[in-house]
């Protein structure tokens, strides 16, 4: 294009060389190479050198030297713009329709870049919009594809972006598989002022102080920047990540806490008394991962369920004490006045309502034995059921085989013995009542071993469900509430359960199987052991 216009005055360009920061930019030619094209290419122009730029043109009005740039052509100081390529200029529609417009306007009269050819007419503005809305299009899909490899690194257990205080980001791994580690100089000490703000003799600024002035801990080199020192209120946020206690949020602001892979440094309940210390309510999280009995049981009055809080409670001496309270969520009632139970009290009417299902290791034994009776009693009842059902599955097979035998015959090549109607009739009759047996025939052994494995488990559940509940993880008691029955509720601090039946049976019935079984010691006497099966046959559990 001319350089001179209508009043043949030169024109002016601004060399405009901007390097984004972001990730998404890295191959693009640095500042160096930038000034070092356009000077061979255009220097022959009339230019004035705007300072260098980093950073990004993903968003509008972030980029001052730019801002600065347009405002410079508007009062008619610049008439032209040199630069690497359209993307240097604008990487968003606000900012490509200011350059497209001062085109239009006259005000900016020409634009040169190294890597692309423009012309100032309606097809060149219109490749020009395009190309730089193709840098937009680029940018928006590196920035999906960015955030869609951080959400599936986050979902693996590995917080995306820089490792707080303590921990250090992998570097040898490949890009988006970077896992997070301890930092063997800083991990023990970062886990001390824990330790020091736990005390509760200790200031955050004292600690502070300690840290800076005595152990000289500093923050990690990362990237172009050197180790260098802490500051407040960095020191600060270090008390108020729930990274340091194992969980992160993702995305942040979310709501969607995941459990990191990476080692805690302290446990949730010291996390939590530090934000009290702190004046802090603490960092909520999915509480289904803290709690055992949240999710299972709902609230009498207004049927919403049932959710859990840690409450503290600080002592005059500095001591905190934590307590676990379960009470309704009141989503379908705001008024509802159910009030909330302790833990330790809830947890005792679990374990008397186990405690009244146990059952001596003796019973189990005893029932056990009785069951493995039944089962060969059952299999010699079965035995001539079982031959006749095999007897006739082998007739029908060579029913089949003969069937065939006749309709492929010669004799039947014009269905003068049998046609594909009456051939397709008999032969899904036959092959309906083959796949019947074949399926009774499965269903029978499947149902002795169900039967026999669920009456073991009970059996098994009834002995050792109050052990495993005094002595279990959280997971462990959960487990055990789930099993006991449904229809869960708490009404006036009080649980109901709706007992499953084989557990409802053992309730009722135990008390008198018990002194039964007392009375007919010993049951190897056959007499008492036929005594044994007669009441056995009144409380059966296995039925289930």
């Amino acid at each position: 294009m001319n350089q001179i216009n209508n009043n043949q005055k030169p024109i002016t360009y601004a060399k405009y060389k901007r390097k984004s920061t972001d990730e998404t930019d890295r191959q693009i030619l640095s500042l160096e190479s930038q000034e070092n094209e356009t000077k061979k290419m255009f220097g022959n122009l009339k230019t004035i050198t705007l300072p260098e730029e980093s950073v990004s043109a993903f968003r509008p009005y972030k980029r001052p030297v730019f801002d600065n740039m347009i405002k410079r052509i508007e009062k008619g100081e610049i008439q032209g713009i040199i630069a690497w390529h359209p993307d240097r200029l604008s990487r968003n529609p606000i900012e490509a329709a200011q350059i497209i417009y001062l085109l239009d306007t006259g005000k900016l009269k020409d634009l040169k870049f190294c890597s692309y050819h423009f012309d100032n007419s309606p097809e060149g503005k219109m490749m020009l919009n395009m190309t730089m809305s193709q840098s937009k299009y680029s940018s928006d899909k590196l920035s999906v594809d960015v955030k869609r490899g951080m959400d599936k690194k986050a979902s693996t257990g590995w917080r995306p972006g820089t490792a707080p205080l303590g921990y250090l980001n992998s570097k040898t791994n490949l890009k988006g598989q970077q896992v997070i580690y301890t930092d063997k100089l800083r991990f023990s000490r970062v886990k001390k002022l824990w330790q020091m703000l736990l005390s509760g003799n200790y200031t955050v600024a004292q600690i502070f102080k300690i840290a800076n002035e005595k152990w000289k801990l500093t923050m990690p080199a990362m990237g172009k920047k050197s180790e260098r020192k802490l500051r407040l209120s960095g020191f600060y946020r270090i008390f108020d990540n729930p990274f340091y206690y194992g969980w992160y949020e993702w995305p942040v602001g979310s709501n969607n806490w995941i459990k990191g892979n990476h080692e805690p440094m302290v446990t949730e309940d010291d996390f939590n008394k530090v934000q009290l210390i702190l004046g802090r309510k603490g960092k909520p999280r999915n509480t289904t991962h803290k709690f055992a009995f949240t999710g299972l049981m709902r609230c009498s009055s207004c049927g919403a369920m049932i959710t859990a809080e840690n409450k503290f409670k600080k002592q005059k001496n500095g001591t905190v004490h934590s307590y676990i309270y379960y009470h309704c969520t009141r989503r379908k009632d705001t008024g509802c006045k159910e009030r909330g139970i302790e833990l330790k009290n809830f947890s005792k009417q679990v374990d008397y309502v186990v405690s009244k299902l146990t059952i001596s290791e003796k019973f189990k034994d005893w029932s056990i034995q009785y069951l493995h009776d039944i089962t060969k009693n059952e299999a010699t009842a079965n035995e001539e059921v079982l031959l006749a059902k095999h007897k006739r599955l082998e007739n029908i097979v060579k029913q089949l085989d003969n069937l065939l035998i006749r309709y492929t015959s010669p004799e039947n090549s014009a269905g003068q013995i049998m046609t594909n109607e009456e051939y397709s009739k008999l032969r899904s009759s036959l092959l309906k009542e083959k796949n019947d047996i074949e399926t009774e025939l499965n269903n029978i052994g499947q149902h002795i071993e169900k039967w026999q494995e669920l009456s073991e488990k009970t059996f098994s559940f009834a002995r050792y469900a109050q052990i495993w509940f005094d002595n279990g993880d959280l997971d462990t008691k959960r487990a055990i509430l789930a099993c006991l029955g449904s229809n869960l509720s708490i009404k006036d601090k009080t649980l109901t359960i709706s007992l499953k039946k084989p557990f409802k049976m053992i309730l009722e019935g135990l008390p008198g199987t018990t002194e039964e079984l007392s009375r007919l010691e010993p049951l190897k006497i056959p007499q008492n052991s036929r005594e044994f099966a007669k009441f056995a046959l009144n409380f059966p559990i296995m039925s289930g």
